[in-house]
């Protein structure tokens, strides 16, 4: 078995309105079951979702929060505007976006914006990569798979990496539950993560800094699956015990 992983060279600076399956394909070519990894804050600056704190009237929840981190209030209101809950609001600013998604701060982007603006993740990732994936299998004929990323701190180590946000035809979770190991053994609870896999490994090509990589290329993985969705990956509240413990934490 062989994986082969590439970026997408020449990707000019995207701004609003910019087509990305179309500047994908002009740009590289496109094979039967390749998986297109693409960084969510191209996403966020071809659909428009870029604000600036000038525009935001802190209230009083943000302002304090703001007042316990050092940050501006601005910038607080605006991630509680996108979450559905706060889970932890210091010494960490963890909260539960509106589709799901924990990670820091609601994944706002400050890094490789214009001065003066920052990025949303996009209010419906699985329909943003979606409308991309289909797209570039339109204009090419083939059949692919799409990966839409952001990059998330982990719990108990140091350092970030790509995580996906976003899926099109291709299950997030890989179930082994049911088949054997090489002594004959009966899985009982191995759940990969394949579209994390597949996302961190993007990640090291596209970079975190001025790479400007933000499109990757996986080839020579069969795991093109259609109808599904990122939701596969969260736990539902009743199976989350660290969102429980979390929870509890916040009332002491």
């Amino acid at each position: 078995m062989k994986m082969q992983v590439f970026t997408v060279e020449n990707i000019p600076l995207i701004k609003e309105g910019d087509d990305i399956a179309s500047i994908i394909c002009e740009n590289t070519t496109i094979e039967d079951n390749d998986i297109v990894v693409i960084a969510s804050t191209i996403v966020a600056k071809a659909e428009g979702r870029m604000f600036r704190l000038e525009d935001i009237i802190p209230g009083e929840k943000a302002l304090t929060i703001a007042s316990k981190h050092d940050l501006d209030a601005r910038f607080v209101q605006a991630v509680l505007d996108r979450s559905k809950e706060v889970l932890v609001d210091y010494p960490i600013f963890l909260v539960e976006t509106h589709n799901g998604h924990v990670c820091i701060k609601a994944g706002i982007d400050e890094s490789n914006v214009d001065t003066g603006h920052l990025a949303d993740l996009p209010s419906d990732p699985d329909e943003s990569t979606a409308r991309i994936g289909s797209a570039i299998e339109q204009i090419t004929g083939k059949n692919i798979s799409a990966i839409l990323t952001d990059t998330n701190g982990r719990a108990f180590k140091i350092g970030q990496t790509g995580i996906a946000i976003g899926v099109y035809n291709i299950h997030p979770v890989k179930n082994w539950k049911g088949q054997k190991d090489l002594f004959g053994n009966i899985l009982e609870i191995t759940e990969e993560a394949i579209a994390d896999e597949i996302a961190g490994a993007a990640n090291l090509l596209m970079g975190e800094g001025d790479g400007g990589y933000p499109v990757v290329i996986i080839r020579g993985l069969e795991l093109r699956s259609e109808e599904s969705s990122i939701q596969e990956m969260y736990r539902s509240d009743r199976e989350d015990i660290i969102k429980k413990g979390l929870r509890c934490l916040s009332k002491v």
